[in-house]
């Protein structure tokens, strides 16, 4: 399978973040994706949220990476979306609770929902937080990890 694979650089702001959206949309127009598909929505909010944590909770520049299937057309891919930070913390995962006012609490909880698998792994002076959308038996394009350090995965299901 061919695959895209295209990076946006991050400021620490987080206007950024809707930048980012913008920019995967444009992506996936460009790809081929319909805009409308729940594909294209979930990317969206998941990128969103990513995006978030990489700068709201490091305070400092994030890459944002897609790896999208050349030729959506050809049979059912995985999108896999890729956050890189300069902080060694470990995303933590919260719980807003039963505070339904609550603004904070809902990024990885989401991600954790809407993708079939996602997780993060140490790399070089950061981490890498990652997730996978689409059939969950499709391969995932370029699923590049490093061989030294095993990934950690959290799994849907």
């Amino acid at each position: 399978m061919q695959v895209l694979q295209v990076q946006l650089a991050v400021q620490a702001d987080p206007a950024e973040v809707s930048r980012a959206r913008r920019w995967v949309r444009d992506r996936l127009r460009a790809g081929g994706i319909d805009q409308d598909s729940q594909v294209a929505e979930t990317l969206v909010l998941v990128v969103s949220e990513l995006v978030t944590n990489a700068v709201v909770h490091t305070g400092r520049p994030a890459v944002l990476r897609l790896l999208l299937p050349v030729d959506p057309a050809t049979g059912p891919a995985a999108v896999r979306v890729e956050v890189f930070d300069t902080s060694c913390a470990a995303p933590a995962p919260r719980h807003a609770g039963a505070d339904e006012d609550a603004t904070n609490g809902r990024g990885l909880e989401l991600v954790e929902l809407l993708c079939e698998r996602w997780g993060w792994y140490p790399d070089g002076s950061g981490k890498r937080v990652w997730c996978e959308i689409g059939d969950p038996d499709a391969p995932c394009p370029l699923a590049v990890q490093p061989v030294a350090r095993e990934p950690r995965v959290a799994s849907v299901g």
